[in-house]
């Protein structure tokens, strides 16, 4: 037996070598402010929350913060093959707030949104898609019709996991959010994350194991 392969089975045998397989999964989290974290300490945002709850589980995971203040669908989409370069075993997909906020035809979001998903599906990448509703003000015939994209999205796509309201449990309450009543504050994040993970450990369950 030589040097080499006498080094190599010493080095399994102290745990070197299978540090590939200690990886932690990468898990793309792609979408606008809300999960960029605007507004807030870099420790404090969406990605880096999620990623210490999930690892504070037991999986160690490492979220790829993908998230454009700003971004809309149709930016998402554009910039899908830059985040896949990263090589990201599966992803979030929580855009279209801002698709709401500047009133876009729900159809071109769905559009964006459909090719995203697909895009992702080709790839084999497990999907949770983060639903999003629109402002109250542009009244309730384009409520409906947006926040119906989201779940149509989901029904014609039964491997993707499904999570309605981005925001679920924190729009609309002043102790969760920044001043400007729209991005999370610290506390409002860690409810999102709290609420979201039960979906994200069904997410990561579907990620095949390593060939």
């Amino acid at each position: 037996m030589g040097r080499r392969v006498v080094l190599g089975t010493v080095l399994t045998g102290i745990g070197v070598l299978p540090s590939i397989a200690q990886s932690p999964l990468r898990l793309l989290a792609l979408g606008d402010s809300l999960t960029a974290g605007f507004g807030l300490p870099q420790d404090e945002g969406f990605v880096p929350q999620l990623q210490a709850a999930l690892q504070a589980a037991g999986r160690p995971v490492k979220v790829l913060n993908a998230g454009v203040s700003g971004d809309t669908t149709a930016g998402g989409l554009a910039r899908l093959d830059w985040a896949l370069a990263d090589h990201p075993q599966a992803a979030i997909v929580a855009l279209g707030g801002n698709d709401g906020l500047r009133a876009l035809p729900p159809a071109a979001s769905k559009a964006n949104l459909a090719a995203i998903l697909d895009r992702l599906a080709a790839a084999n990448i497990p999907v949770l898609l983060a639903g999003m509703l629109a402002p109250p003000n542009l009244g309730a015939a384009y409520g409906r019709e947006f926040a119906a994209i989201y779940a149509e999205l989901a029904a014609a796509r039964p491997a993707v996991v499904f999570y309605p309201f981005f925001l679920e449990g924190v729009a609309g309450d002043p102790a969760l959010n920044q001043p400007d009543g729209i991005h999370p504050n610290q506390r409002g994040v860690a409810e999102m994350v709290r609420r979201i993970l039960p979906a994200v450990a069904q997410l990561l369950d579907r990620v095949p194991p390593p060939a």
